[in-house]
């Protein structure tokens, strides 16, 4: 693709950067930006800069936040003793917008996935595992897309609490196996959320 300026082609060549974006993409999405009033690029520009500097993330359960606690763990309403474990902020995004559930969250920040070189102390397990010893919470849901590094990253957590008094249950599969949470209908995630299984009958099916 060749360019008639410099400029242009870095911008094309960041936003190409993007999940998803590839060049022809970026170049039509750049040009969008230009044919708009300069206030309004900017304010992406802004918003994007402050967002990368200022964003923070929740020291108890690792969510993405503007505060060092989050809104959901500050909520005095919220169950303490329940804790839905996921993968991202994606994830409780999809569980909030159900409103089928209130206790509290615990961000990993990935799976275990040994072929992209992810192992557990690379993800937010260790935190979890330290809340489990001290006996803040009464049952733990595992929340993991129904995929090989899901179950894996499911069965290394039960592996590392299941000596301790602690409820572990699985969200139901009416989740097709290989989906991610975020692609579910509020609806049937909503259901699974409620109709929670025993982890370890989900070990034996």
């Amino acid at each position: 693709m060749e360019f008639s300026s410099k400029l242009l082609e870095k911008a094309v060549n960041e936003m190409s950067q993007l999940p998803g974006i590839g060049k022809r993409t970026a170049l039509r999405l750049v040009l969008h930006l230009m044919r708009q009033p300069i206030n309004q690029t900017l304010q992406l520009s802004d918003a994007l800069s402050t967002m990368r500097n200022e964003i923070k993330f929740c020291e108890s359960c690792h969510n993405i936040s503007d505060a060092v606690r989050c809104e959901i763990c500050a909520n005095p309403n919220r169950n303490e003793t329940l804790v839905c474990v996921v993968e991202d902020i994606r994830d409780v995004m999809a569980i909030e917008n159900t409103s089928s559930y209130k206790g509290l969250y615990h961000v990993l920040g990935g799976k275990i996935s040994p072929m992209d070189g992810i192992g557990p102390n690379d993800l937010n397990i260790g935190s979890l595992v330290k809340k489990v010893k001290e006996g803040k919470i009464k049952e733990l849901i595992f929340a993991l897309g129904s995929t090989m590094e899901g179950d894996t990253t499911n069965f290394y957590i039960f592996r590392q609490i299941q000596d301790y008094k602690i409820t572990t249950s699985t969200i139901a599969r009416g989740i097709s196996v290989g989906n991610e949470l975020e692609y579910t209908d509020e609806v049937t995630l909503g259901r699974s959320i409620i109709n929670r299984i025993p982890f370890e009958a989900s070990l034996k099916s």
